[in-house]
């Protein structure tokens, strides 16, 4: 098991390096120069070399690209170009709250999306079945946006239940994290019926039933810890995808976390804080993946034997 974690935190390393010097090189050769988008367009154009030398962008990109490496490798992120502040500073500040925001929605996939997708499995081609699918395909099909704002003006302005943006106290979480968490919860309950009908039909749980094991029993021991394979892997994906779909939320919620954070860096090519966060979003994806296989070895013991062989 150590070999395995050891292998797979070595194979995160070149899949960081792979994703940053993509992005480095888009941002690199994308139209547009980000000194004239600093100095604005009544600099002159000695101010304009100068600071291109000042910043290192008169040298060859993939220069560059090592030497941001090499800083990011110690420690250093770099400043923003924009504003001059440590990348990291601000966004020690920003990251708390986009991982609240994500967290907060894939507790609310997992305790309601694994619940009435078991539920709905049980009770195959009765009414709360298909009141749940309908449920699953309704919340699926709506933006993430529009639903923030319908809870804004039911829950917040209407009720006045929640604040309506903002940060600061457990109710502030409450309705960015339900708006973002309700794609990933339709798809969690039509992931978690499927892979339960699978083993439902197997002939083992038939066999546990014709040998008078309770219906608790049989589907405690036999149908969820094997129909959990699936599922945990699309927790995963859901998690990484609150990462990604967490930039409207936090618009919308006006949450200041790390979306407002990188759009403003894109629109003004300020590649350090694009960087940073790319960075950091690869490292925390590729650790929950990890986080992920390290769960398969405690549901199915198959999976353990394999990561010992």
């Amino acid at each position: 098991m150590v070999k395995y974690i050891l292998k797979r935190i070595l194979l995160i390393f070149p899949v960081v390096i792979g994703i940053t010097f993509f992005i480095y090189m888009v941002l690199a050769l994308a139209p547009g120069d980000p000194v004239a988008l600093i100095l604005g367009p009544e600099a002159t154009r000695d101010e304009l070399e100068a600071l291109r030398h000042e910043m290192g962008l008169d040298q060859n990109v993939i220069v560059r690209y090592l030497t941001y490496m090499k800083s990011v490798v110690q420690g250093d992120l770099g400043k923003s170009w924009l504003n001059a502040k440590p990348v990291m500073l601000e966004f020690r500040q920003r990251i708390p709250n986009t991982l609240a925001l994500a967290s907060s929605s894939l507790l609310i996939t997992i305790v309601f999306g694994i619940s009435f997708g078991i539920i709905a499995a049980l009770q195959q081609n009765k009414p709360l079945d298909g009141l749940t699918l309908v449920f699953a395909l309704v919340f699926a099909s709506i933006p993430t946006f529009w639903c923030g704002l319908m809870m804004q003006l039911v829950f917040a302005l209407k009720f006045k239940w929640f604040p309506a943006m903002g940060v600061g106290t457990l109710k502030h979480m409450v309705l960015p994290a339900a708006a973002l968490s309700l794609i990933g919860l339709a798809s969690q309950i039509r992931m978690t019926r499927s892979s339960m009908l699978d083993v439902i039909n197997m002939d083992y749980v038939r066999t546990a039933r014709a040998k008078g094991a309770g219906e608790f029993r049989v589907v405690t021991r036999h149908v969820i810890r094997n129909g959990l394979m699936p599922v945990v892997t699309n927790l995963g994906l859901s998690f990484a995808s609150a990462l990604g779909g967490s930039i409207i939320t936090e618009t919308v919620f006006s949450v200041p976390g790390i979306a407002s954070f990188i759009i403003n860096a894109v629109k003004a090519r300020d590649v350090p804080v694009v960087m940073g966060v790319v960075i950091f979003v690869a490292f925390f994806v590729a650790f929950v993946n990890l986080i992920v296989d390290l769960i398969y070895a405690f549901i199915d013991p198959r999976v353990k034997t394999g990561y010992m062989s």
